[in-house]
Formats: structure tokens, sequence, C-alpha cells
């Protein structure tokens, strides 16, 4: 397997040294995920929703700037969350195979 990291960084290290190197670095946790099946790789790295997510939060907390309580913020980011999700249209590419194999994978833990 390591063979293929140095693959990677032959062809890539140039363009994303900071990719090579934290990889480089965090060997052994970046090679479970190699373990999974390619459309669940592909599930598992697409984060456009997940970095739309994250934009949108940040979005509702800065233009606040500070808050009361700690559970003034559990309710405005309640409600972006709400607010994303009647947005979300598009269902996630290969979801259902995914879901199969982790259900086999993680019995009893991911629910049906």
């Amino acid at each position: 397997m390591i063979a293929y990291l140095g693959e990677f960084e032959e062809t890539w290290g140039e363009r994303y040294p900071l990719a090579a190197k934290s990889w480089r670095d965090r060997w052994e946790n970046v090679i479970p995920f190699f373990g999974y099946p390619p459309p669940i790789r592909k599930v598992v790295y697409t984060t456009n929703a997940v970095e739309s997510l994250n934009a949108q939060l940040r979005k509702v907390t800065k233009k606040r700037g500070a808050f009361p309580t700690d559970d003034s913020v559990r309710k405005i980011l309640y409600l972006a969350i709400i607010g994303a999700a009647k947005k979300w249209s598009m269902p996630i590419r290969d979801w259902a195979t995914a879901l199969n194999f982790f259900s086999i994978v993680f019995e009893g833990r991911v629910p049906g």
C-alpha cells in the first residue's frame, strides 16, 4: 500500500504538496479508506453537501457576531439546518449501494 502513496506523490505531490504530506503523516488513518470498494469510497469522499452546509452555518453565525447563550447558538444553527434541508433535492449518488454495504459491514449500527 505504501507504494501507492509514493505513486500518488510522484503524480500529484508537486501540485498538491499539503495533501501528499498530510497523507504521509497520517498514512495509518488513510489506509482503511482504501479497504472499501470504489462506490463506497465515492460516497464517503463526496463532501459537496457537507461543505455547502458548513458555509450556510458559518454565514448565519458570522452575521450575529456574539450570542447571549449557548442555547441561542443551538437554535440558530438548528433553524439554518432546517432551512438548508428544504433546498436539498439531489440524492446522494450510489447511496442505496453504500447503505447496503454499510448495513452489512456495520451490522446493527446502521438504521434500515
